[in-house]
């Protein structure tokens, strides 16, 4: 079996790195595993843990329009370089977590990706380098509220909001370059998205090069490698679920926001008896 390498919290209350086994325990390690984290002599059982997205980034460097047809049903040209933004670790939840509609937003759609998680610090690399501080890779969500995007001079708010960066369930350390991506909604037969992430503009080695030269990369961070064609939007209710091969399945739903809490008759100040 591939490796998996998951964060857990315990019903402890405490959160470990482990390694995801085939009866659903995890063997805890003694730091995360791009820190240099080794398997201890204890385990925890399933039933007595919740899996946790699978690391805590400073960071979370996404790349926009890295597949051509993507591009193009938005209208848009392909870029030159890396079209980079980033999403803030606050938006990050883990596999079957719920994702609360924002009630600013009339259209929220899903955008399946492969994720990069970084190794080692790195600062100025070259593509050659970049292939060794890529330390693995899971799969990630870029929920966008379109609408506010289009309507925002930025996407800080569109991309930003909490529940918008689905990451998970665990990381691998290697993937097929000719693996396939799927977003699958409330179980539909045929994918939404479909499509091999060779297709990708800019590989993830170029990718974590380029975003070297202007910003330091830390263990633990995770870039967003863009998304495929066929977004569409999502409704409260729905089941989305991103797939790749290598790696597994990431799944959320979409639930409501929750109701403003009923305002208060205002108090009635009765007089003291005379």
């Amino acid at each position: 079996m591939v490796q998996r390498y998951v964060r857990i919290q315990a019903d402890s209350g405490t959160v470990h790195y482990g390694l995801f086994q085939l009866d659903h325990s995890v063997i805890l390690l003694s730091a995360a595993p791009w820190l240099g984290g080794q398997a201890l002599d204890m385990a925890v059982s399933e039933g007595d843990y919740r899996l946790l997205a699978p690391c805590e980034p400073s960071k979370i460097v996404a790349v926009g329009r890295n597949y051509r047809a993507h591009a193009a049903e938005l209208g848009n040209d392909v870029p030159t370089e890396p079209l980079l933004f980033f999403k803030p670790p606050s938006a990050i939840v883990a596999d079957q977590e719920e994702i609360v509609y924002p009630p600013q937003s009339q259209r929220v759609d899903y955008e399946g990706e492969l994720a990069v998680i970084i190794g080692k610090q790195v600062k100025n690399i070259s593509e050659e380098e970049a292939a060794s501080a890529i330390w693995g890779y899971t799969i990630a969500n870029d929920i966008t509220a379109r609408d506010l995007q289009r309507q925002d001079s930025q996407w800080t708010r569109a991309k930003g909001f909490d529940g918008f960066c689905p990451l998970g369930p665990w990381v691998v350390r290697h993937i097929d370059p000719e693996a396939h991506l799927e977003t699958i909604v409330n179980d539909e037969e045929t994918p939404r998205q479909a499509t091999a992430i060779s297709d990708m503009v800019f590989a993830p080695p170029m990718l974590v090069s380029y975003i070297s030269q202007v910003m330091t990369l830390y263990p633990g961070d995770v870039i967003l490698t863009g998304t495929p064609e066929g977004i569409s939007s999502l409704q409260v209710g729905d089941k989305v679920e991103v797939e790749i091969e290598g790696i597994g399945n990431l799944t959320n739903t979409i639930i409501a926001p929750p109701l403003p809490a009923p305002e208060l008759p205002a108090a009635v100040e009765l007089e003291a008896d005379s």
